[in-house]
């Protein structure tokens, strides 16, 4: 799979009726792809993938899971995000390679970083070689795999968020107000939860939503420890609403997972979207919800072509949906 390929499949959704928007830009200036599935009122929740550069199957996952619960109507009473491709910069890199990268100074600056080598298979981090799952501002620095110079994986940056694919997805998050998160890595078949210093109340509600995301997977449900910096920590530390991560692919597959797993993958996943928007809308009942989220979304800041106003996307999305299914109902 090229990095093109990768794009096109998230594109693709667009076939299908579903609006594709700019969460943000990249480093490089590349739009972080997303979409929005169900209503703009109630509750939401913010599902994002492919902040590892290798982990890019987290991205194709999500596709297939927005394809899903769009085509069958599934979302009632909120909504779902899905951002898809947090690092489009590191997952150029690993799917089109290091020439990929069209200035000669960066170019062997990665190379150097890389230990000489032009294998980048096993990249993580974005153009800057920053790890940016260790770049939130949530206790930054003060995870036990932590390193403190550039590097393909786990340098946590100068300065916490200091990285622009970082900036955008808290914008994205502050803008949205999603009232639980998700966060979409590989591999482990696990689900993390929690986050030091958050509240007893807090970690048993997490708890809870969390063994019924690992019923539906199968996967266990395991408390965080030695690990900060990440942006489930960072939604729990700041936004105190349940988040997690759930690390897919056996742990017997070699990185970066090819894309034979995903029927596997995505079974296992299949209903997590709708499950964890249910349990938020269980434990945000009291939550008042007469402003629609939609009318907290200000044009997105990103420079990029035909940038429109999230509402104008809004109805630009009812309508062709509207248009989608009509089309459906006169083929049968």
């Amino acid at each position: 799979m090229t990095y093109q390929e990768l794009v096109n499949q998230i594109l693709s959704l667009q076939d299908e009726g579903l609006e594709i928007f700019n969460a943000g830009k990249s480093v490089l200036g590349k739009n972080i792809l997303a979409t929005h599935v169900g209503s703009y009122s109630g509750t939401q929740i913010l599902i994002q993938g492919g902040i590892h550069a290798r982990e890019y199957i987290t991205s194709l996952l999500m596709v297939e899971q927005a394809r899903n619960i769009f085509n069958n109507d599934l979302v009632k009473n909120g909504g779902i995000y899905f951002v898809f491709l947090t690092n489009p910069d590191g997952a150029e890199i690993v799917l089109d390679g290091i020439d990929s990268v069209g200035c000669e100074i960066t170019r062997n600056y990665l190379i150097s970083a890389n230990g000489g080598s032009r294998d980048f298979s096993q990249y993580k981090a974005n153009i800057n070689l920053v790890d940016l799952n260790t770049n939130f501002d949530a206790e930054w620095g003060g995870g036990s795999q932590n390193v403190f110079c550039p590097a393909t994986e786990d340098f946590v940056g100068f300065y916490p968020e200091s990285e622009r694919e970082v900036e955008s997805l808290i914008n994205f998050t502050l803008r949205t107000r999603p009232l639980l998160t998700i966060s979409y890595h590989s591999k482990g078949n696990v689900i993390y939860y929690g986050f030091d210093g958050e509240s007893e109340a807090n970690i048993e509600r997490d708890r809870a939503i969390g063994e019924s995301l690992s019923a539906s997977t199968g996967y266990p449900l395991i408390f965080t420890e030695n690990s900060t910096g990440g942006y489930k920590d960072w939604c729990i530390n700041s936004l105190k609403i349940p988040a997690y991560t759930i690390e897919v692919g056996s742990d017997s597959l070699a990185h970066p997972i090819g894309i034979e797993n995903l029927p596997e993958i995505y079974q296992q996943n299949k209903d997590v979207p709708i499950i964890a928007l249910e349990k938020a809308i269980e434990y945000s009942k009291d939550i008042d919800f007469t402003t629609p989220n939609v009318q907290n979304i200000h044009k997105e800041n990103t420079d990029g072509p035909n940038e429109k106003s999230y509402c104008s996307r809004l109805q630009s999305k009812l309508d062709r949906r509207s248009a989608y299914r009509s089309f459906n109902r006169k083929r049968q």
